[in-house]
């Protein structure tokens, strides 16, 4: 089992940068593949990125891509969310969220029904 805390959450104007961090607890953070979704209020949860165990494997939303980079460092036992260019649209919590993959997996998951574990969340608001 596992547990995630994410941080890194504000209130930053259009235009401008956050980095979001998903820390995780336990000693086998590296064979979770992580993903991060947003909801903003009145809204469906969203795929905004997600990474493979090893972290060699990204994918990204689509209103993401090009602006949000994603990675990993396993000895820190961490996921961070790069955000850049950053919209109002943008205005969400974001959720950081995890599932154990076999060890001959090296891929990412794009679907909340793929994920086991998730963090309570953090706001990130975009002003214009």
């Amino acid at each position: 089992q596992v547990q995630l805390v994410e941080s890194g959450g504000g209130l930053v104007q259009a235009g401008g940068s956050l980095r979001l961090s998903c820390a995780a607890s336990g000693r086998t953070f590296s064979s979770y593949a992580v993903g991060w979704f947003r909801q903003a209020p009145g809204k469906e949860r969203e795929f905004v990125a997600a990474i493979s165990r090893s972290g060699g494997i990204t994918g990204y939303g689509d209103s993401v891509k090009g602006r949000f980079t994603i990675s990993r460092d396993n000895a820190k036992n961490t996921v961070y969310l790069q955000m850049n260019s950053l919209k109002p649209e943008d205005t969400a919590v974001y959720y950081c969220t995890a599932v154990q993959s076999a060890w001959y997996t090296d891929t990412y998951y794009r679907t909340i029904e793929d994920y086991d574990y998730w963090g309570q969340g953090t706001q990130v608001t975009v002003s214009s």
